[in-house]
Parts: structure tokens; sequence; C-alpha cells
């Protein structure tokens, strides 16, 4: 499976961006699709996932805020982020994979080349 990320650009806080995760070369239905960002200086940290059935986890800072779908049929997801603070200005990665842990990045198997987040204050 490729993924690749798109949306991400340049906006004000409180502004909202829509991330698209597109994969081909294979089918996201049955994975877990996460997403993950990594702001400049600091590690990579997870955002939220959703799972093949719908169910999703959200990392705590964003619940509310940041919404995650998927359409199995399109082969896509999605990352609807509201209320953007400038602390979730990152480099946004989406991948798929079957975690044990959600949580995890290093359980994610396939993982997109990421797009840019910048939220000026």
């Amino acid at each position: 499976v490729q993924l690749q990320a798109s949306g991400g650009g340049t906006v004000q806080a409180g502004g909202s961006l829509s991330l698209s995760c597109a994969a081909s070369e294979g089918s996201i239905s049955r994975y877990g699709m996460g997403w993950f960002r990594q702001a400049p200086g600091k590690v990579r940290e997870f955002v939220g996932m959703i799972w093949s059935g719908g169910t999703t986890h959200y990392r705590d800072s964003v619940k509310g805020r940041f919404t995650i779908s998927r359409d199995n049929g399109k082969n896509t997801a999605h990352l609807q982020m509201n209320s953007l603070k400038p602390e979730d200005t990152a480099v946004y990665y989406c991948a798929a994979g079957t975690p044990l842990v959600f949580s995890n990045e290093y359980e994610y198997e396939y993982w997109g080349q990421g797009t840019k987040v910048t939220v000026s204050s």
C-alpha cells in the first residue's frame, strides 16, 4: 500500500484545515489508519486513528477539535482539524497498519510522505 498525504498549508489560529490520505497499490479497508505529527525539533507523536470499523481514538490535546474519518470505497482517510492552535504546527503523516497499541508508530506498516501544517498566531 502506498499512501499520499495532502491538504497541508498555512492557516491562522482558530482556523481549519482538512488533510487527506489517499491510498494506492492496495486497499486500506482492513487497516487501522493513523495520523501522526512531528513538530520542528520534536519527536513524532500520535494524533489519532480510525479502525476499519470506524472507531476513533485521539490524543487528549486534539479531542473535540480534530476528527478522523475514512472512506474505504474511495481508499481514503481524512483528518479534519478545527480551532487550530500554533502548537498544532507540524508535519502530519498518515499511516496504515494493524497495531496492537494504536498510538505506537512502530506498529504501522505503511506511511505517507507527510504534509506540512503551519498555524500562525
